[in-house]
This record gives structure tokens, C-alpha cells and sequence, in this order.
């Protein structure tokens, strides 16, 4: 049975890490101390669901963690800094620090430290998130012990629900554009100027086709403006749109 810490203190760990090109150590109190921190550890950079899923998620949910107090948000694997500044960069997670748990100390230390050795990862961390206030860990969800990678309840909507159930979510957007389209330029600025972040998916000799524009949006001219899976329409439509 994998220990569940709430009310106790995190781990005090050293932790080497890469900044700019140089070494450097960062503590357990430089992380948690005086802040709210929400920590998820998975078992590696690069793997299938830690890529698709559980780290997109919290990076998308960061501004709405930021309304609810929480000061930052550590993604923790027991990985060397080169491998986590790699992913970093791969996966342009902005708003998410990456923390090399590279020796395993503190998922030993949080009793998370389990043999992945059929796997040939060796020793990895078990797959949880946790809520730490001040240093001190508030809430905890554990993966159940269970063959695999289960993934259940560490994700960041189990997160958000816990800190806040009615926090309101961020519009998912998407943008169907070609280069030199000045419409498309206009529509772009205009979800900008409206703080709102997108996906762009634009046509391309190697990309989407306009047969594929057409198969995709039911239209055949871009710009094309997706919110929450609703078609807005075009740069004229979604002025309109944003000022309703």
C-alpha cells in the first residue's frame, strides 16, 4: 500500500538542476516554503500518457490554478535535467516547472518510489499529484496500486475540483489559417487582444489541404474559428462574437 502523507511535511531534498547552461541547487524550502505548490510526479519524460494528457493538462490549467492561489505548479520524475529541459522544451510547457528527481530522494522520501524494472526504467516515482501549503502537504491522490500505469486521479481537473469545484474553465480554441491570409492575421490579433489562447492549424503544402479544411469545417476559405468545439466563422464573425 502506497503511503498517503496529508498533514505531513515534503521531503527535505537538495535538487541539481540545469539554469541557463550552468548548474545550480535548488532546496525544498526554495520550492514549498511560504507558497502553495502543486506538485504531479509521473513515471517519465517522453512517455505516452505523461505527454498526452498528464502534463498538457496542468500546463492549460495553470492560469486558472494562478486565480486560485496556487503559486506554481512542479512536475516531478526521477529523470537526469538534461531529459527534463529536453521535454520542457518538446512540449512547450510554459507554465510548469520541471523538478529531475535524478537520484529517486524524494519519491523515496515520499514512499513513491517503486521498481520499474520490467519496464527496464529501474527505480521511478509512482504516479500521484499533491497539494502543498507552506511545505506541508494538504491533499494527496495516489494512482491505486494496480498492474501498469494507471492514471485515475492525479490529473489536474481532479486538482481543480478539489481547490475549487466551480472554478471556471479556459476556452479551448482553434484556428484554421493559411500563411499571407490578412484575415487570418486579423482574426489571430483579435483573440489576442481578447486574451484568449489558441491552437493553429494552418494549411500547408506539408499540412491540412483545403480538402481537408472542407472535410474538417464544412468551408472552404480561412480563417476558421473553433471555441469549445462551436464554429464561429471567420474574422468577421468572431469580432462579433468577441464583442457579444
Amino acid at each position: 500500500m502506497l503511503p498517503n502523507k496529508e498533514g505531513q511535511a515534503v521531503p527535505n531534498v537538495s535538487f541539481p538542476i540545469r539554469e541557463n547552461g550552468e548548474w545550480k541547487t535548488v532546496t525544498t524550502d526554495d520550492l514549498f516554503k511560504g507558497k502553495n505548490v502543486i506538485v504531479f510526479a509521473l513515471p517519465g519524460a517522453f512517455t505516452p500518457t505523461c505527454s498526452s494528457t498528464h502534463l498538457p493538462r496542468y500546463n492549460e490549467l495553470a492560469p486558472v490554478f494562478a486565480k486560485e492561489g496556487i503559486d506554481s505548479i512542479i512536475c516531478l520524475s526521477v529523470n537526469d535535467p538534461f531529459v527534463m529541459d529536453a521535454w520542457q522544451a518538446d512540449q512547450n510547457a510554459e507554465n510548469i516547472f520541471f523538478l529531475p528527481d535524478g537520484n529517486g530522494e524524494f519519491s523515496e522520501g515520499m514512499g513513491m518510489l517503486v521498481g520499474k524494472e520490467d519496464l527496464g526504467f529501474g527505480k521511478r516515482t509512482w504516479r500521484y499529484s499533491m497539494l502543498v501549503r507552506d511545505g506541508v502537504i494538504e491533499k494527496q491522490f495516489i494512482e491505486p496500486n494496480e498492474p501498469g500505469d494507471p492514471f485515475k486521479v492525479s490529473d489536474a481537473d481532479t486538482m481543480l475540483n478539489y481547490i475549487n469545484d466551480q472554478a471556471e474553465q479556459p476556452k479551448r480554441v482553434t484556428i484554421f489559417s493559411k500563411l499571407g491570409c490578412p484575415h487570418c492575421a486579423r482574426a489571430k490579433k483579435a483573440l489576442e487582444g481578447a486574451g484568449l489562447k489558441y491552437e493553429e492549424i494552418s494549411l500547408s503544402g506539408a499540412g491540412l489541404s483545403y480538402s481537408s479544411l472542407q472535410a474538417v469545417t464544412g468551408q472552404g476559405t480561412t480563417p476558421q474559428v473553433f471555441v469549445d468545439g462551436q464554429r464561429i466563422g471567420g474574422a468577421d464573425e468572431l469580432e462579433a462574437w468577441l464583442a457579444a
